[in-house]
Order: structure tokens, then C-alpha cells, then sequence
């Protein structure tokens, strides 16, 4: 029988590493007599880093002394102590090839439920001080476990594990973690794994990404974010001159260009939700911005809108905002992006927050257009009537859908803002919201806005009992520099590193740096850091599934042969190199 060998605790505590502090809980160490585990954590435990570690789905972390031995082996280390890798409980037993996702144990007075297999963060490298650690273990195939907690109760160390409830479908943590980072994908075991209702929303995420790239190109396999564009094909290669015909500022902060061909061509209708990428030159001598924008009009062989909100700081808002002009010609790729409107009679619900309004109001207008008979909820998030764009529009094309609903709510509403006119309730979208407003579960779901909306409103919509399928989603905005858990310090201006030859070349676009990823940069994250690069989230962002340090910014740009025309997608392994060099948005 399986046993609990150690309970291990550990609250956040700041940590120098590489001349930077990290916020870390990886410091784990045992506790004498019982523990109270409770639904987000045990007594005494924390997690330095929210947005990677901890949650309902990852309460708990189990790692197995059978493991333990393994790296002893691997590593020629005696050294090891309980709580070594970050775990909260050390078993023995509960092997990764054996324990099923969904699988219940009972330990002590208390209730789990296995969720998914750990994605190993940098972190783990530094407890160890060993920098590959944390791409060791997923190389290795021994990740460890997290649990969900059914039923809180107190544990103990000796306590007996037994499996009271074996998980569908039968996927063992090593079959799923292999589905996600070994080559090759196949369709049926991903819509094995999907079928459990127990896995954890994140990789839900990442498999249903999978198991689309594999249902639309037909013998690819590998990492999505390293191959062509999940479909349709781009009508064409590159990038195609476009005439601004016209500016509109939609809002305080949002504005839009329509663009038109520069030599009287027909554009192809894009599907609505696509998005286009933009290369900008605000400096004839200086370095290209590439940004992608989705389009925000009707599908139209004529012109393309896009709708640009302006950041702080942020070089391409500022440039379009300020700086474009009509009769301007940019450099404008063809639409692209998986992030489409599907046709069926379920009900439709598009939701969004802030400048994500722009995928989901293409939608709109399409359903507008066919004056569908489907019922149409549109719903969305903004700070006041002086942040809010496009409201008259959306009012319009409403009117054309007699069944259509709407919701708005503002965060911060001015004074001079009519509740039931110009927003319907103070606060921000939620899965509450949509009780309330007796939205259908069983509708299709287009969901499209900043990262936390977007975690939190679809972790909802989950619990609500929404089936995943139609939870279509597209995260949108940038948001706050980071590398998860390092404490803000001032920063130098980003620089050339120290070391730099060889390897396939960086572009830093934000930072109007370029630069090699040589050999004596482990990582995309260490070779950034070298160069005091800001790291940042931005939308269509791919996390690094060796890492876990989500550095890669959403408008990236991969040459797979120098010669070929870029291709815009996610680069999802920032610690293998790309075959060709590549373009990053920070």
C-alpha cells in the first residue's frame, strides 16, 4: 500500500539568485504531528508565484521517493532532504506511470483528487542548484502530481493512501505529461485525456490546442507554436501593402485604421476573429515593430479594420495613435488566426473586456449580416462610456438580431454614466454575472480579453458546468513585465550581453535590440535577462512548457528558413532553439 512519508510546508520567502531577488515557496520542509489540508492549501503552506503554483486544481504537490532515488542516482547527490522538489507531500508509491488523472485517494480524514502533472518552473532549479533541473524532469518523464482537495482533512506522516475511486479513461500522469511534450500528438489519445472532467483548465487549454493543430494539418505533429499557422493558409505570403483610408478614434484610448490595397487588388474576406500582423517602421533607420491586431469589422474583400488600443508606453499604440495617417501605406500580412465563429444553432455568447471587444465584434457583425436566428448574447467589460468603444456600433447591429441581449458593466463608472444606458451594473464580468442574466450553459462561448480575465472567467464557466468545446477563447492585451516571483528592481536600458555569437538571431523589437542566442545562454529567459530585456505577457502568449516562465511575448515572429517569408505564431519552448532566427514583442 502507498504511504505518506513527509508533509512538507513552506511559506514565501525572498531568495538572491543571479543578482536578482526571487519570491519563491519552493523551500519546503516537514512538519511533526498532523496537518489541517484545506481546499487551496495546507496549514502553513504557500506559494510565492499565484499565477503559476497553487489554486483549487493545484492545492497539493506529491512527488514519490521512488524518484527521489532516481535523481540521487542521476545527479551523484546524497544530499537530499524531504521537501527537496518543492513537494508538499513525499509518498512512496503513487509512481507517474501508474497514477490516473482523476484517480481519488484517501488520506488521513481527508479527500483528493489527482488533477494534472506538474509543470516544473525554473524554481526547482535553484532549490536543487542545478539550472537544468526543472528541463531534467520533464526530459526524464518524472514530473510528480498535483491533487485537488475533495474532502479537508487532517494528514500525517505514516498515513496509508488508498485509492477509493480510479479516474476515466484511465490516462496515467506519464501517458498525459508525454501527450503535451514529446513529438508526435496523436488525435485519439488527446480526446482520451479531454474526456476527463477532473483535468485541470490549464492543460485542457494547451491539449484542446493540440488536438485542433491535429485535426486541421494532417500529418504535423510537434510543437504548434514551431510549425505553419493552424489554419486556414494565408491567402498570401508575407506582407502586402496597404493603404490607411481612414482613421477613427473609437474611444478615449482606441483607435481605428481601415486599410485598403495600395494597387486596387481584392483582399480576401477574412473569418471573423482573425487577426492580421503589422510591421511598422516608426524610424526609417531604426528596427521593425510587429504587432498582430485583430480585425474588428465585416468580413470584406474591400478593406480591413483593425482597432488598436493605446498603452502605456507602448511603441506601436502610440505610433498609430498619434503618428498614422490616411493615405499612410503599411506593411500588412494576411489574416490568420483559429480563433473563428463556427456555425451551428446553439445559442451564441461573445464576452469580453476592454480591447479584446474587437475579435467578437467581427463575429457580430457576421451574425448581423446572416440575421441569424441563433440566440445572441453579447456581454463586455470597461472601465466608463470614455473607455468604451464601439458601444454605438454594437447597439446598431443588435437592433438586426431581434432575439439579441446585451450586458455591459463598468468598472469605474464617470458621474455622468447612465445606469441601464450606457452600462447595465458597476463591477466586471463574471460567471455570476451570467446566472443573473440566465445565459444558456449549453451555448457556444467566445471569450476574448486580458489574461486574468480570461483565467478567471473561463475557470468559471467550467465549474458552471460549460463544456470545455465550447469554451472558444483568445487572450488580448499586454500586461505587467514579469518574470513570475523576481521583485521589481530598477533596470538597466537593454544592452548587447556580455557574451554573444553564434545561434540564431533575437530580435528584442520593443528594445531596438538584436542579438544571437549563443551557446552560453541555457534559455530564451537567461539571454533576455543578459540583455536587461523587460519581460512581459502579451496577448496570443505562449508559455514555455520546460520553464514555465511564460516569457514569450504573443506577436513573435519564426523563420524557419531564412529565405521564406515569416510566419506569426507562439514560440512555446523558449529553452530549445529555433531553427531560424526569430522576432520577439518585447
Amino acid at each position: 500500500m502507498a504511504r505518506l512519508l513527509s508533509v512538507n510546508v513552506g511559506l514565501p520567502r525572498d531568495i538572491e539568485w543571479q543578482g536578482k531577488t526571487v519570491h519563491t515557496a519552493v523551500w519546503k520542509t516537514p512538519v511533526q504531528g498532523r496537518r489541517m489540508t484545506r481546499r487551496l492549501n495546507i496549514d502553513g503552506d504557500g506559494q510565492g508565484d499565484l499565477a503559476g503554483h497553487g489554486g483549487e486544481h493545484r492545492a497539493v504537490f506529491v512527488y514519490q521517493i521512488e524518484s527521489y532515488r532516481y535523481w540521487q542516482n542521476q545527479l551523484g547527490r546524497n544530499d537530499f532532504t524531504y521537501g527537496q522538489f518543492g513537494e508538499n507531500f513525499t509518498v512512496e508509491g503513487l509512481a507517474d506511470t501508474e497514477v490516473c488523472i482523476g484517480d481519488h485517494y484517501r488520506i488521513g480524514d481527508a479527500l483528493f483528487e489527482v488533477t494534472q502533472p506538474r509543470v516544473t518552473c525554473y524554481r526547482v532549479g535553484i532549490r536543487m542548484n542545478e539550472p537544468q533541473m526543472a528541463a531534467l524532469l520533464v526530459s526524464h518523464g518524472r514530473p510528480g502530481f498535483y491533487f485537488r482537495v475533495l474532502g479537508e482533512g487532517e494528514v500525517g506522516a505514516g498515513d496509508d493512501i488508498v485509492k477509493v475511486k480510479a479516474g476515466p479513461e484511465r490516462v496515467v500522469v506519464a501517458e498525459i505529461n508525454a501527450l503535451l511534450y514529446l513529438p508526435g500528438h496523436p488525435a485519439s489519445g488527446l480526446e482520451r485525456a479531454l474526456r476527463i472532467p477532473a483535468l485541470s483548465a490549464g492543460w485542457r487549454t494547451s491539449l484542446e490546442a493540440l488536438l485542433d493543430r491535429e485535426r486541421k494539418v494532417n500529418g504535423i505533429t510537434g510543437n504548434p507554436g514551431l510549425g505553419p499557422p493552424t489554419s486556414p493558409p494565408p491567402a498570401w505570403r508575407g506582407f502586402r501593402s496597404l493603404r490607411v483610408s481612414r482613421k477613427l478614434h473609437e474611444s478615449s484610448n482606441v483607435t481605428s485604421l481601415v486599410l485598403e490595397p495600395a494597387d486596387g487588388e481584392p483582399l480576401m474576406a477574412a473569418l471573423a476573429g482573425q487577426f492580421i500582423v503589422l510591421r511598422l517602421r516608426p524610424r526609417p533607420d531604426g528596427s521593425a515593430l510587429l504587432r498582430s491586431y485583430s480585425l474588428s469589422g465585416a468580413p470584406s474583400e474591400d478593406r480591413y479594420r483593425i482597432s488598436v488600443k493605446r498603452e502605456p508606453h507602448g511603441a506601436a499604440g502610440a505610433y498609430i495613435d498619434t503618428r498614422a495617417l490616411a493615405g499612410d501605406i503599411l506593411d500588412v500580412s494576411a489574416p490568420r488566426g483559429s480563433f473563428t465563429l463556427r456555425q451551428g444553432e446553439r445559442p451564441v455568447v461573445l464576452a469580453s473586456a476592454g480591447i479584446g471587444a474587437t475579435p467578437v465584434l467581427a463575429m457580430l457583425h457576421v451574425l448581423a449580416a446572416e440575421q441569424t436566428r441563433r440566440e445572441i448574447w453579447w456581454i463586455h467589460g470597461a472601465r466608463n462610456s470614455s473607455e468604451h468603444p464601439f458601444a454605438a456600433e454594437v447597439r446598431e447591429l443588435l437592433k438586426a438580431l431581434p432575439g439579441s441581449r446585451s450586458h455591459i458593466r463598468y468598472s469605474a463608472p464617470k458621474p455622468t454614466d447612465r445606469p441601464t444606458v450606457d452600462f447595465d451594473r458597476v463591477g466586471r464580468v463574471g460567471v455570476d454575472g451570467f446566472e443573473e442574466m440566465g445565459v444558456p450553459p449549453d451555448a457556444d462561448f467566445y471569450i476574448c480579453g486580458p489574461a486574468a480575465f480570461m483565467s478567471g472567467l473561463v475557470d468559471g464557466l467550467a465549474g458552471w458546468g460549460v463544456a470545455r468545446d465550447r469554451l472558444h477563447t483568445e487572450n488580448f492585451g499586454s500586461g505587467q513585465s514579469m518574470t513570475p516571483g523576481i521583485a521589481t528592481v530598477p533596470r538597466r536600458p537593454p544592452h548587447l550581453p556580455g557574451e554573444a555569437t553564434g545561434g540564431p538571431l533575437v530580435s528584442f523589437t520593443r528594445s531596438n535590440l538584436a542579438v544571437h542566442w549563443g551557446s552560453a545562454f541555457h534559455s530564451l529567459l537567461e539571454l533576455a535577462e543578459a540583455c536587461d530585456v523587460p519581460v512581459r505577457w502579451s496577448c496570443r502568449t505562449g508559455v514555455c512548457h520546460t520553464c514555465e516562465t511564460g516569457l514569450i511575448s504573443g506577436s513573435v515572429v519564426y523563420r524557419p528558413d531564412p529565405v521564406e517569408p515569416p510566419v506569426e505564431g507562439n514560440l512555446l519552448i523558449c529553452c530549445s532553439q529555433p531553427q531560424g532566427d526569430i522576432a520577439l514583442d518585447l
